[in-house]
């Protein structure tokens, strides 16, 4: 394998565009100049690194937080954290944040008039085993009002972080689900250009993560980087 192989380089359009009007608050923070390239030093390529101290028993299952479980549809969520050339990333901290079953997250910031789930706080962390598995249990999130534009609604959908060597390397994404209404819509989803990058971001269903008659199984994937990577946030 030559080097044009073992690296593959990004292809346009693969990540979100930082200016794209018809996400209204892009207009306001994207950058109007080129960016400055600041050196780096040696505390910030070293640390800190988030690893297994972050991860707590039970963190990988967002419906047993708390005395009671949350209202709502239970899924699974799994997948692998992979690199360019598809092979596993171990050891990763992976964090996952969503909003309830009706629409509302449990922040002071959101005032959508659906009512709060006291038994979940939605969000929970993993860190990737020798394979670069990982596995959520949660609800499905509902959809919610964003004041956008008329009349807008995010689709259901979960924040991902991946964290990396340092603080410098983390990135984060989002995970919609198949055959969502609202996915043509969605001026976050359609930030990315290219339409097939813009799929890799929509989980597939996936009966061998079901479990018979208790929740849904869904699998995403996850890869850092090259031609086939997912689509990250600026």
């Amino acid at each position: 394998m030559d080097d044009r192989e073992r690296y593959l380089p990004l292809a346009p359009g693969l990540h979100p565009l930082p200016l794209t009007p018809t996400y209204g608050s892009t207009v306001k923070r994207a950058p109007q100049k080129a960016p400055i390239v600041l050196p780096q030093t040696l505390s910030e390529l070293t640390g800190p690194i988030m690893g297994a101290e972050y991860v707590q028993a039970g963190f990988d299952d967002l419906t047993h937080q708390h005395d009671g479980e949350p209202l709502g549809e239970r899924i699974i969520v799994e997948g692998q954290v992979l690199d360019e050339n598809g092979k596993p990333v171990s050891d990763t901290l992976l964090e996952m944040w969503q909003c309830n079953a009706a629409g509302r997250y449990r922040h002071e910031a959101d005032q959508h008039d659906a009512p709060l789930d006291p038994n979940f706080s939605g969000n929970g962390r993993v860190l990737t085993d020798a394979d670069g598995f990982y596995r959520f249990i949660t609800i499905k999130p509902g959809a919610y009002p964003w004041r956008n534009h008329q009349n807008a609604w995010r689709p259901a959908h979960l924040h991902f972080s991946i964290a990396g060597p340092s603080m410098l390397t983390r990135l984060v994404t989002q995970m919609y689900f198949p055959g969502d209404p609202l996915l043509p819509l969605d001026p976050i989803y359609n930030s990315v250009p290219d339409k097939e990058a813009r799929e890799r971001l929509i989980a597939r269903f996936s009966l061998e993560s079901t479990k018979a008659e208790w929740a849904l199984g869904y699998r995403f994937d996850i890869v850092l980087r090259g031609r086939r990577a997912t689509p990250m946030e600026s």
